[in-house]
């Protein structure tokens, strides 16, 4: 399992790497923090790099969690099944435009990588809602399964001061667009996504 989804765990690893990297300088108000997370005045002053750093820093224990099971869970399903280049082109793709979409609507800094995470959610659904059709009943179930998480989620989102439901919202709708528009993976089969609980909160 774990040699199919390289690309899931470099990007866990570059989460981790950046989170220890704020506990040494400063978790809240350290440097690292300061020049990454995304801010909509800063990046609208030219600092657009804080449009992809701020996807690769937390806030706290708590919120790296639930990101990094979020990110193993669905990209691994997404890499496994559709392939690595895709998963990497998706999750800087979506989350930039969920960074853009927060940048733009929020006046509050905001930092994570659940803007990507809800971009591989949005994108599993647009591929097989495109497909539904055809689905096999395990096909179908995870559809419903994420369909279900991802109405949750942006529920909470909605409920609770703290998350920023902007680069929620827009790094989804970036996913839908671009897994509606995906071809079929290659001719080399991949195997069945697994069913399981994907109902980890982002």
């Amino acid at each position: 399992m774990l040699r199919r989804i390289p690309v899931t765990l470099l990007l866990l690893l570059a989460i981790a790497i950046c989170f220890v990297l704020e506990l040494l300088t400063g978790i809240k108000n350290g440097p690292l923090v300061q020049l990454g997370v995304n801010y909509g005045p800063a990046v609208r002053q030219g600092q657009y790099w804080r449009l992809v750093t701020c996807m690769f820093l937390h806030a706290d224990f708590v919120h790296i969690g639930f990101n990094a099971v979020g990110l193993f869970q669905l990209g691994g399903l997404f890499e496994s099944w559709l392939g690595s280049w895709r998963l990497l082109v998706v999750y800087f793709a979506t989350g930039i435009a969920g960074s853009l979409v927060a940048a733009g609507l929020s006046g509050n800094p905001s930092l994570g990588a659940s803007g990507a995470i809800f971009g591989i959610l949005g994108a599993l659904i647009g591929f097989l809602a495109r497909r539904h059709r055809s689905l096999n009943p395990q096909g179908k179930s995870i559809l419903m399964q994420l369909l279900f998480w991802a109405a949750i989620n942006v529920y909470f989102g909605f409920t609770n001061p703290f998350i920023d439901n902007y680069g929620h919202l827009g790094g989804c709708a970036a996913g839908l667009l671009i897994g509606a528009t995906l071809p079929d993976p290659g001719p080399e089969p991949r195997p069945e996504p697994e069913a399981r609980d994907y109902g980890t909160p982002l």
